[in-house]
C-alpha cells in the first residue's frame, strides 16, 4: 500500500523503541541492564570477606564455648564437647554476676554523660557563628581522630602519681592531700578516670552527628514557636527533639554498643584493676581465657556478653517502636 502525504509535509519518523523493547533488525529481546549473575559476582568478594571476618570468629567462639578447651586442648587439638557445662559454671559464679552489674553501671553512666554532653555541644555549635563553629568542629574532629591507645596513654600521664599534671594542679589550688596521690590504686578513682576517658573519646562523634541532624530542622518552626511565646526548653521538647529523634536514637544505640564492649582503654590503663574495680564483661572474658587459660569459659563469657547486649538493644527498640506507634 502506498502512503500519500501532502507536499511540504515532512515525513513522519518511526517511533523510537522504549528501553528494554526489541529493536528492529536485532536478533531476540534484550533483558534489562545488569541482569544475570554479574552483580552477584561483583559483591561476592565483599560478602566473603565479611563472612570470614565476622561470621567465622562468631561460629568458632560458639564451638569453643561448648567444648572442654584449655591449654592442653589448644596445643594437642583433642577438645571434646561438653554441651552447656561451661555456661552452667559461668552463670552459677557469684563473681560473674558482680562483673555483670558493674558492666551495666559502667554502660549507663557513660551513655548518659555522652548523650547529655553531645546534645549540649551540638546545640551550642548550632548557635555559633561561622568562625566559632569551624573552630569547635575542628577541635572535635581532631580529638575524635586521636588513636585510642594514644589517648589512653595521655590520660595515664595526666593522672600519674608523681609526675602527673592533675596532682600538680590540685596541689597548686591548695589540695595538699593529692601530693603523689595514686589514682589507679583506688577503685572509684580508676573507675572515674575511665569514664572521663571514654566520654571524652565518644562525645565528638555523637555531637557532630547530632549537629548534622539539627541543621535539618526547618527554621520556620522555630520562628513560629518564638512568635507564640514558647520558651527555649519548650521549643526543644516540642520541635527540636521530635525532629532529631531518629538520629538521636541511632547515636544512643551505637553508644550503648561501644561502651558495653569497651576493652582497650580498660586493658591498657588498669587491666581491670585495682582488684576487680574496673573489670567489665569483655575484660573478664579475656582475663578468664588468658590468665586462667580457660578458653572455654572465656568464650562462654563472650557469648553471654553478645546475648546480653542483643537483649538490651531488642528491649530498647521495642520500647521505642511502641512509643512511636502510640504517638501516631
Amino acid at each position: 500500500m502506498t502512503v500519500v502525504r501532502e507536499a511540504g509535509t515532512p515525513p513522519t519518523s518511526l517511533p523510537r523503541p522504549v528501553n528494554g523493547a526489541a529493536r528492529p533488525g536485532r536478533g531476540g529481546r534484550r533483558g534489562p541492564v545488569g541482569s544475570g549473575v554479574w552483580p552477584y559476582v561483583l559483591i561476592a568478594p565483599a560478602i566473603l570477606g565479611m563472612l570470614y571476618l565476622l561470621a567465622y570468629p562468631l561460629v568458632r567462639t560458639v564451638l569453643i564455648s561448648l567444648q572442654d578447651f584449655q591449654l592442653r586442648q589448644l596445643i594437642q587439638g583433642d577438645a571434646r564437647f561438653v554441651g552447656l557445662r561451661n555456661y552452667e559454671t559461668l552463670l552459677t559464679d557469684a563473681h560473674f554476676w558482680q562483673v555483670v552489674r558493674r558492666t551495666f553501671l559502667f554502660m549507663a553512666v557513660n551513655v548518659a554523660l555522652i548523650m547529655l554532653l553531645a546534645t549540649l555541644v551540638a546545640l551550642v555549635i548550632e548557635r555559633l557563628g561561622r568562625v566559632g563553629r569551624t573552630a569547635v568542629l575542628s577541635a572535635l574532629v581532631l580529638s575524635w581522630a586521636m588513636p585510642v591507645i594514644a589517648a589512653t596513654t595521655v590520660f595515664q600521664w595526666l593522672f600519674h602519681s608523681e609526675f602527673g599534671i592533675v596532682n600538680w594542679v590540685l596541689q597548686q589550688l591548695g589540695f595538699t592531700s593529692f601530693d603523689r596521690y595514686p589514682w589507679f590504686a583506688h577503685g572509684p578513682a580508676a573507675f572515674t578516670i575511665l569514664v572521663v576517658l571514654i566520654v571524652w573519646q565518644s562525645v565528638p562523634f555523637a555531637a557532630i552527628t547530632l549537629y548534622s541532624a539539627l541543621v535539618t530542622v526547618p527554621t520556620e518552626l522555630y520562628e513560629s514557636a518564638r512568635i507564640d511565646g514558647a520558651s527555649a526548653r519548650r521549643i526543644f521538647r516540642a520541635i527540636t527533639f521530635p525532629m532529631i529523634r531518629p538520629i538521636f536514637m541511632l547515636v544512643f544505640s551505637l553508644e550503648v554498643i561501644w561502651t558495653f564492649k569497651a576493652f582497650v582503654q580498660i586493658w591498657v590503663m588498669t587491666n581491670g584493676g585495682p582488684g576487680d574495680a574496673t573489670t567489665i564483661l569483655p575484660v573478664y572474658a579475656v582475663q578468664t581465657a588468658l590468665s586462667s587459660q580457660r578458653y572455654d569459659l572465656g568464650s562462654a563469657a563472650s557469648m553471654v556478653t553478645v546475648l546480653m547486649l542483643a537483649g538490651v538493644l531488642v528491649f530498647y527498640f521495642r520500647q521505642m517502636f511502641r512509643q512511636e506507634g502510640e504517638a501516631l
